[in-house]
């Protein structure tokens, strides 16, 4: 094999392992390009659900926002709106949130602070320079916009311990929106949110719970979908806490301590 054959070879291999980290600031996908925050504990809401009289479960798990739907995996998702064209495009600034679940961070932090390292935007650099290595960083949410319609849409991840699975998406449009006092503005707001009903149930059928949800089960922590004036809610609550409860006992099995002697 030549050299110009091996550096080929080698390149490539970059580009499929290590393309975040070797990006430049044009790549789409370059890791510097996207924020990286604080994992923080859901606003989820696992209130007891009860199904209407005469009503069946409803196939949740098979519901879908603009084709997303629960337990899709990170990448799919990424494809579907990053590399192939459809209604809704990436946000124009930190499309993709990357999170460090905070078990995971105290322990690095603890790591790192054992190496001298205690000026905090060096210690932060560490962490996430750890984070990443170790396959801990890991795409938390991705923001959709219709700019046309001013629609967005935000996806929620779990965390890479449950292999970066969509748990929630959150659809938000304009349509109890009040663009001023005049009686108009009421009667347009009005037309419109019952333009978006008319669609939804179109869509997913008339809900089985109360008036605004769609449940699977009776469980809160199973899949289902609530409906707002001009949102969406569609959430896995169960696996949401799956994967934090894992991350929790997964760091504290992990926790580097000092070699204690007694």
């Amino acid at each position: 094999m030549n050299m110009k054959m091996r550096f080929g070879i080698l390149l490539s291999w970059l580009a499929i392992c290590i393309a975040p980290a070797m990006a430049t600031n044009d790549d789409p996908f370059d890791f510097d390009n996207f924020a990286i925050t604080d994992s923080g504990d859901a606003d989820i809401n696992v209130e007891s659900v009860s199904i209407n009289a005469g009503a069946s479960p409803a196939a949740v798990e098979s519901f879908d926002i603009a084709g997303i739907m629960l337990g899709m995996p990170f990448e799919d998702v990424q494809t579907l709106f990053f590399k192939d064209k459809g209604l809704y495009s990436p946000r124009k600034k930190d499309s993709i949130v990357y999170t460090i679940a905070k078990d995971w961070k105290y322990n690095l932090d603890y790591e790192c602070r054992r190496q001298g390292i205690v000026i905090p935007a060096e210690l932060s650099k560490c962490v996430n320079s750890l984070a990443r290595n170790r396959g801990l960083l890991y795409a938390s949410e991705l923001h959709l916009e219709r700019e046309n319609t001013g629609e967005t849409i935000v996806v929620y991840f779990t965390s890479n311990a449950t292999d970066n699975l969509v748990w929630r998406v959150v659809y938000n449009n304009d349509a109890n929106e009040l663009e001023g006092a005049a009686e108009k503005f009421e009667n347009q707001r009005q037309k419109k949110i019952l333009a978006f009903w008319q669609n939804v149930l179109d869509k997913y059928g008339a809900p089985n719970a109360g008036t605004d949800k769609w449940v699977s089960t009776t469980n809160a922590y199973d899949p289902m979908m609530t409906a707002y004036y001009g949102a969406l809610d569609l959430v896995d609550n169960g696996r949401y806490a799956s994967d934090a409860a894992k991350n929790v006992q997964d760091a504290r099995d992990n926790f580097q301590a000092k070699p204690y002697a007694f």
